[in-house]
């Protein structure tokens, strides 16, 4: 799951990054509102986290561009800022969750959780795919009830596809998604080829179905 925390406060940041990381979740920062909503505008995330008093604007504008651009991202606004009227209108313009500072690490981590279930996954704690099955927040996959050994990587690209079964990605969609800003400095996606070879294999080395097809001179679509 890919995250991006638009946060000016690099002492609340810093923490809320390595925790959520700790985690298993990929996260990007940006500190001021330009930088934010540059980052909205270029890429895709699963959940956003924005601050309301941010350098350069206000992140309920934000939260205004993200709803105006109909996004799939999840979005909990946290603020220093604990008003009703504050809360209140983040909630109207289209927020998923507010949570005011200071608060706890696992309990931003339990609030994540839920928008993601609500927003990807009818808020079902365990994803089902014909004989795959998916427990997001314990990060376990399994084939006909049958425990997979996946490593980080292979399990968030199963999660991937299966959020957008039916879809062709592209590798540079699947790279950006599962690496984030690790992928800068990356001039070849070869290393994907590998990580789906090695899933496909686990997954019908456990008795599934082949779901993964390779859509020549496009990328990948994961589906029946």
């Amino acid at each position: 799951m890919k995250l991006l925390l638009i946060e000016d406060e690099k002492a609340l940041a810093d923490p809320i990054v390595n925790y959520l990381k700790q985690e298993g979740y990929i996260c990007e920062t940006a500190a001021t509102f330009n930088a934010g909503s540059e980052k909205i505008a270029l890429y895709q995330y699963d959940c956003i986290l924005v601050d309301i008093s941010l350098p350069g604007g206000n992140g309920l504008d934000l939260v205004n561009a993200l709803k105006k651009a109909k996004t799939k991202s999840g979005i909990i606004i946290i603020s220093a800022k604990n008003s009703v009227d504050d809360k209140i209108k983040g909630l109207d313009i289209g927020a998923d969750d507010y949570l005011a500072k200071p608060f706890n690490l696992a309990e931003l981590n339990s609030r994540i959780k839920s928008v993601l279930r609500r927003r990807n996954f009818e808020g079902d704690k365990e994803i089902v795919f014909n004989e795959i099955g998916i427990k997001p927040d314990d990060q376990v996959a399994s084939v006909k009830n049958a425990t997979l050994t996946l490593t980080k990587k292979e399990y968030d690209l199963l999660l991937f596809f299966i959020m957008n079964k039916n879809r062709v990605l592209t590798k540079e969609t699947i790279a950006e998604h599962l690496w984030g800003d690790d992928m800068d400095s990356s001039d070849s996606y070869d290393f994907i080829y590998t990580h789906i070879k090695n899933l496909r294999k686990k997954l019908m080395d456990k008795g599934s179905a082949d779901y993964i097809k390779t859509v020549y001179g496009m990328g990948y679509k994961f589906g029946e």
